[in-house]
């Protein structure tokens, strides 16, 4: 699904697309992605609005896992604005009309 296709899902069927707000809780689910046969990245609950990124559920933004140097296409994105865990356990800016599969809360 896109990500507000998935974000509309998680809310009709459970909460809200997945914040992962903490190390174990990234590490939680990672454990979940790699045990299912899916896409290399999954969406979370990670939006880039206002000129910032946010957690759909109001979590305030602390912990992080963006891949370090190389591509820092997150800290300005002009059209990847939604965010996906990577099956390598880091954050990437996607395009938000992708279809991945997703994390519910």
């Amino acid at each position: 699904m896109t990500w507000e296709d998935a974000q509309w899902y998680c809310r009709d069927k459970h909460t809200t697309l997945t914040s992962l707000v903490s190390e174990t809780e990234n590490l939680l689910a990672l454990r979940k992605i790699r045990q299912d046969i899916i896409t290399e990245r999954v969406w979370i609950g990670l939006r880039y609005l206002s000129d910032r990124w946010l957690w759909v559920d109001k979590h305030p933004l602390v912990y992080q896992a963006w891949p370090q140097g190389g591509d820092q296409d997150h800290q300005c994105p002009a059209w990847k604005r939604c965010g996906a865990l990577t099956k390598g356990g880091l954050w990437e800016n996607r395009d938000c009309q992708e279809r991945l599969h997703f994390i519910c809360y």
